[in-house]
């Protein structure tokens, strides 16, 4: 209807017009409602988790790689004994090797010398770790000298170390007379009374 002063509609004066129904309120889905997914926004409570898991797992990737870093040191780097001090004669040295030459070398040890109750263990086999020690190891060989050898062994050998396991760091002579309390009732020991003594004709 129109208001006679202002000549407008006037709204209050109107039939009354429902309304427009309002759309019910759809509710949320749970998480365990497979729409629930379909909101990018609803994963987010999912991605702390995922962040753990690939911390946790790099972690893990570390300490093994860590682990095996430490055992191949061990077993190829690390010496298994250090400080060994051995008597004996240089029966051979030499150099040899296709790609790495390295020196190697055999000792007879005084004490398998010395001992006539036990079998004979075998030749000590070493290698020398650098040139002067092997030049050392030559010079008592040709010389006929004992020798004081200083050794280091290891687990496993390296090409570029040698071929065998006891590697030898330092060579000097030896005193006989030091080593036995009586060096001439050994004949095979050279420097002793027995050794020494002219063979019966």
């Amino acid at each position: 209807m129109l208001n006679k002063d202002t000549e407008e509609e006037d709204y209050f004066n109107t039939p009354h017009q429902p309304e427009a129904p309002k759309r019910p309120k759809t509710p949320e889905p749970k998480p365990d409602d497979p729409k629930y997914y379909d909101n990018e926004d609803e994963w987010e409570h999912l991605r702390p988790a995922s962040r753990s898991w690939k911390f946790w797992g790099a972690l893990v990737v570390i300490g093994i790689l860590l682990g095996l870093a430490y055992a191949v040191w061990l077993r190829w780097f690390s010496p298994y004994e250090e400080g060994i001090v051995q008597y004996g004669y240089v029966e051979k040295i030499t150099r040899r090797g296709d790609i790495f030459k390295t020196f190697e070398g055999v000792v007879i040890p005084y004490k398998a010398i010395n001992d006539t109750i036990e079998p004979y263990p075998g030749d000590l086999v070493v290698s020398a770790c650098n040139d002067h020690v092997a030049a050392q190891l030559l010079k008592l060989m040709l010389g006929n000298l004992p020798a004081r050898i200083e050794l280091e062994r290891y687990h496993a050998t390296l090409p570029w170390r040698g071929e065998s396991t006891w590697i030898v760091t330092r060579v000097d002579t030896a005193d006989v007379s030091k080593i036995y309390p009586a060096p001439d009732r050994h004949p095979l020991i050279p420097g002793s009374d027995a050794a020494d003594a002219e063979p019966p004709r």
